[in-house]
């Protein structure tokens, strides 16, 4: 039986997720609905082992081009790679005026993996799960960062930093201050506390959430377009449509991953700042 439109979207915006059934045996959800049923502790396998693959794969790039760097002419990868980290070092010095020597390097690492995350986007939608249904694997999703949990978890790890650089530059009195003494009087206090609280949990959520409702709305494009392949005609414009997206989706790819890694030190440095400047 032929598969329809609303089926092909569903099976390709669904996780492999492996978790506890309701009847309490464990697995992976053969639906939506199963990894739904599964709960918070379940694990979207696919998310976790993509995202794993091309840190592992960042890692040993720029690994392989540390211990092999020259002084001479540089290879085409050597050239990329100090190019980028140039970069990098000079948006994180713009930005952050104080001494902490893991910006930079958590900067770098943000924003290349984030980059080859976004990356997966631009392979065709079905190369890979049609590859993992003839394993025998039933749900394949290739880009992580249309995972929420994915870019979440992320925002989160950011967030847990922002929380202590703040209490290590300001104490924990002076972090709490701050909270609920600006930017009004100190009588508006519950005011105050209110408000930067909300404040304070918004950045994470701005994060996370923007990155995975673009990369989210990527993917259903290519998605959508993949299904005009249905006749010669559709089919040649479905390609023609298919190319221009890529390319423009490039720029949405790179921005995205610059987008987290310079808000992530936007944020950091506003941990640092003391006083009525923050």
């Amino acid at each position: 039986m032929a598969e329809t439109a609303g089926e092909y979207i569903q099976h390709h915006l669904t996780n492999l997720t492996y978790g506890r059934h309701p009847d309490g045996t464990w697995g992976f959800a053969e639906s939506a609905q199963q990894a739904a049923d599964m709960g918070f502790m379940a694990i979207n396998v696919d998310s976790m082992g993509w995202s794993i693959a091309l840190g592992t794969l960042f890692c040993v790039l720029f690994g392989r081009v540390a211990k092999t760097a020259t002084v001479g002419v540089p290879g085409g990868l050597q050239n990329a790679v100090e190019a980028l980290v140039e970069f990098i070092d000079d948006t994180v010095s713009s930005i952050f005026s104080h001494r902490n020597r893991l910006i930079a390097p958590l900067a770098l690492t943000i924003f290349v993996w984030v980059f080859l995350m976004n990356l997966m986007d631009l392979v065709p939608v079905d190369w890979i799960p049609m590859l993992a249904q003839m394993l025998g694997v039933g749900h394949m999703k290739v880009v992580p960062t249309t995972d929420p949990n994915i870019t979440m978890s992320m925002a989160f790890t950011v967030f847990v930093l922002i929380i202590f650089f703040s209490i290590r530059v300001k104490g924990l009195g002076g972090f709490l201050g701050e909270l609920a003494f600006h930017p009004f009087p100190k009588f508006l206090a519950p005011i105050n506390l209110i408000l930067e609280t909300v404040t304070l949990i918004a950045k994470p959520l701005s994060l996370g959430l923007r990155l995975f409702g673009n990369l989210y709305a990527g993917e259903m494009i290519f998605i959508l377009i993949a299904l005009m392949y249905t006749g010669v005609l559709l089919g040649f414009f479905g390609g023609l449509l298919q190319w221009a997206w890529a390319v423009f989706h490039v720029l949405i790819i790179i921005l995205q991953a610059f987008i987290f890694a310079v808000l992530t030190i936007v944020y950091l440095a506003q941990a640092h700042e003391v006083g009525e400047e923050h």
